[in-house]
């Protein structure tokens, strides 16, 4: 190997060029970098815009599961998304159900599952961001986009009557909060108020 690295593997700009021909004008492709990461876009830009995605991040399913979901009894599947791998249904978009990648939950308390206050119809789920920080989403989610940083908790606000709390630790303790942003009433843990 004489460690040289071959021209042809790039494009007269000096980007990455790929084996494929652009299907809108027949130029190559060249890879170029983006917010969402490497794309292949055509080397004639921006006389012609297309683009094609390098990764497939639509949810497509890497391995089914064997496992029935609890709330329709389709199989559970292992699926690749946007933000990184994730246990989903396999009956998508018809139902919405997603679990956790972390492993065995025996020999730990269930929790409890809250409604979802804005909707009704769901329930609170446990999520991670593209940043693996945990959020609380509605399960009916994309019709419902009602979600909160911090841990649910039963309860009423006491201000304004929302139905959730949620937990806030604070130097001084942990407080409950409303989880209406609008409102961000905190109570004690007891339900008496803090001015």
């Amino acid at each position: 190997m004489s460690g040289k690295i071959d021209p042809k593997l790039f494009s007269h700009s000096g980007q990455a060029a790929s084996q494929e021909s652009c299907p809108q004008c027949d130029h190559e492709l060249v890879i170029r970098h983006g917010k969402r990461g490497p794309f292949l876009g055509c080397s004639q830009y921006p006389e012609c815009d297309y683009i094609k995605p390098l990764h497939q991040n639509d949810g497509h399913i890497i391995k089914e599961l064997g496992v029935p979901c609890s709330e329709c009894g389709h199989e559970l599947v292992l699926r690749q998304g946007r933000y990184g791998m994730f246990i989903g249904c396999s009956h998508y978009p018809e139902c919405h159900h997603i679990e956790s990648l972390d492993g065995d939950d025996s020999g730990t308390e269930p929790k409890v599952e809250l409604t979802c206050p804005e909707c009704g119809d769901g329930h609170l789920i446990e999520r991670k961001n593209r940043f693996g920080k945990m959020f609380y989403a509605c399960s009916g989610y994309p019709k419902c986009k009602f979600a909160v940083n911090l841990p649910p908790i039963k309860g009423t606000c006491q201000a304004c009557g929302f139905g959730l709390l949620v937990e806030k630790k604070t130097a001084a303790g942990i407080k409950h909060q409303c989880a209406n942003r609008q409102c961000g009433h905190y109570q004690t843990n007891d339900g008496d108020s803090l001015e």
